[in-house]
C-alpha cells in the first residue's frame, strides 16, 4: 500500500470555461502544466491524472502522464478521487485540482508532510485574501476558520462582511486537499451533492454538512484556480514573468 498518491482530476465539460484541462499556455496544456507543477514535489510514480475524458488521456500520454479512467458520473472532483482510490490502494490521496498551473510545489511538500503526521484528518489549503477584487469574486471561494484552523464554512459570498460593507479581511480555498481513504469512500456514497455544496458549488460542505471536521493549512497563496477568461490571462501574464519558475 503507498504512503499517498497525488491525484489530479480533469474534466472537459467546465461551464466557465469550456475545454479547460486542454487549453494551452505558451504551448502546453493546463492540466499538464499542473502536473509538472506537482512533480517537482513528488515522484511521478505516485501522481495521476484522473479523467473520464479520453481526449485528455491521449494528450497525457503524449506527455508521459499516468492516467487513471474514471466515470462521468462523477458530480466533483473529489468523488473522481474517490474513484481512483478504489482502483489504486493508498493511505491517503492528496487531491490538486487540474486547473491549477502555477501550484506552489512547497505547498504540496507542505500538505503531504500534515498529512503523514495526521493521517486520520480531512485537510484542505487556504491563503490569505489581499485584493478586494477577489475577495468580492464569486468564483473564489472564501473560507472561515475557527481558532484552531477548522473550517467553519466555506462560501463564494464576501466573508466576514460588516454593516459598511467594507472589505477588512478574508481566506480563499487553495483547491489542494487530503483524504483518508474511508473519508472518500463516506463522500462518494451520495448520488447526489448536499444542500448547501450543491447551493455554494462547494464540494468541502459535503463534509461539514455530514458533521465532518476540515482541518486547513495556511498556503503561499502563489497559486491561482482558473476560472474564466480573466484569470486565464492573468495566469498567462505571471507565467511569462517567471518563464524558469514554471518550466
Amino acid at each position: 500500500m503507498n504512503k499517498f498518491i497525488v491525484v489530479i482530476p480533469a474534466r472537459m465539460k467546465s461551464k466557465r470555461l469550456l475545454g479547460k484541462p486542454l487549453i494551452k499556455i505558451n504551448g502546453v496544456p493546463m492540466v499538464i502544466r499542473t502536473f509538472n507543477q506537482c512533480a517537482k514535489a513528488v515522484d511521478k510514480k505516485f501522481l495521476y491524472i484522473a479523467t473520464d475524458s479520453l481526449k485528455i488521456k491521449r494528450v497525457c500520454n503524449q506527455y508521459g502522464a499516468n492516467v487513471v479512467m474514471t466515470s462521468k458520473k462523477c458530480l466533483t472532483g473529489t468523488d473522481r478521487v474517490a474513484e481512483v482510490s478504489k482502483k489504486i490502494n493508498s493511505k491517503l490521496y492528496i487531491n490538486v485540482q487540474g486547473d491549477e498551473p502555477i501550484f506552489n510545489p512547497n505547498d504540496l511538500k507542505k500538505l503531504i508532510n500534515l498529512s503523514l503526521k495526521n493521517p486520520k484528518e480531512i485537510i484542505s489549503g487556504y491563503s490569505k485574501i489581499s485584493q478586494e477584487r477577489m475577495y468580492n469574486d464569486l468564483n473564489v471561494p472564501k473560507f472561515v476558520l475557527d481558532k484552531n484552523n477548522y473550517l467553519l464554512y466555506a462560501t463564494r459570498a464576501p466573508v466576514p462582511s460588516n454593516k459598511k460593507g467594507i472589505f477588512k479581511s478574508s481566506y480563499r480555498q487553495i483547491c489542494a486537499y487530503s483524504f483518508p481513504k474511508d473519508t472518500l469512500n463516506f463522500f462518494y456514497k451520495f448520488k447526489k451533492k448536499t444542500f448547501l455544496e450543491n447551493i455554494e458549488d462547494i464540494e468541502l460542505l459535503r463534509f461539514i454538512e455530514n458533521g465532518m471536521k476540515v482541518k486547513c493549512i495556511k498556503m503561499s497563496g502563489n497559486s491561482l484556480a482558473v476560472d474564466n477568461s480573466f484569470d486565464l490571462n492573468l495566469v498567462t501574464r505571471i507565467i511569462n514573468k517567471n518563464k524558469k519558475l514554471y518550466e
